[in-house]
């Protein structure tokens, strides 16, 4: 399976058996998770093993191959990072992963996150953060380091804050972030999150989870509420409810009423 190209990062999900690749090269990153089975790969003259839960980061135009390990065949997702996307994010050279498979479970929940709707139109919000923790993550592993954020723009991040919690409803971009702020757009998510936990995209999809609630409570609809509150639709609406939650919004409201 394949996702619609979003602002030219490609996401796919892959099953198979024995070997399936051929020798091959892309010209982007190739940042992977594999999900169940061995995942074998030749790759800068070694052979590469990744096990469920591990990451696996190939680098632009580098030949590589790949198959199943064992018998009982291989699930992975990978996503196709443009190498430009990591300029864009702030740094003026290309990060170089010295691993090609990485035990790292910040990196492997960057991914799954990424990768866990195939089906979904990410939008504006959601594609900025991907870049930015991706590109930060991709230097966390590389031969050289990610620049520290040396100070916080408290007011500029605030007034993002304020705007999403009057907005929550709406569909907020980047762009509005950068306007308001004052930052370009990935010195504000990095800002945003040392002072939040989380991103801007997040935090809006939290405040919209809150209202969900309240109107719940209040004996609105799952559906007028899900179109009340922003979401696309009631599915969209269950799908980030439980995602946050652990339980879809009708067994959470049956619990807070018995």
């Amino acid at each position: 399976m394949q996702a619609r190209s979003s602002e030219g990062i490609e996401r796919i999900d892959a099953r198979f058996h024995g070997n399936a690749y051929a020798p091959h090269r892309h010209d982007t990153y190739a940042l992977g998770v594999t999900l169940s089975g061995v995942q074998t790969f030749s790759y800068r003259g070694s052979s590469h093993f990744s096990m469920p839960g591990n990451v696996i980061v190939l680098h632009p135009d580098e030949v590589h191959d790949g198959g199943a390990g064992t018998d009982e065949g291989l699930h992975y997702r990978m996503l196709y990072l443009p190498p430009e996307k990591t300029t864009e994010a702030g740094y003026n050279t290309l990060p170089f992963a010295q691993s090609a498979v990485i035990e790292d479970e910040e990196f492997q929940q960057c991914l799954t996150e990424a990768l866990g709707n195939l089906d979904g139109e990410p939008g504006s919000l959601l594609l900025t953060d991907w870049q930015s923790r991706l590109s930060d993550l991709l230097w966390k592993h590389s031969n050289g380091s990610a620049r520290p954020i040396k100070c916080i723009d408290r007011a500029a991040v605030l007034r993002c804050r304020d705007y999403l919690l009057e907005n929550s409803a709406d569909t907020v971009g980047s762009q509005e972030l950068e306007d308001i702020s004052g930052l370009d757009r990935f010195a504000l998510f990095r800002q945003f999150r040392c002072l939040f936990g989380t991103s801007p995209h997040r935090y809006l999809i939290m405040r919209r989870l809150q209202k969900c609630k309240d109107m719940m409570r209040a004996g609105t609809s799952l559906a007028e509420t899900a179109f009340a509150c922003g979401f696309a639709d009631q599915a969209h609406f269950t799908r980030h409810f439980k995602n946050a939650f652990g339980m879809p919004p009708g067994r959470w409201l049956n619990l807070i009423s018995s």
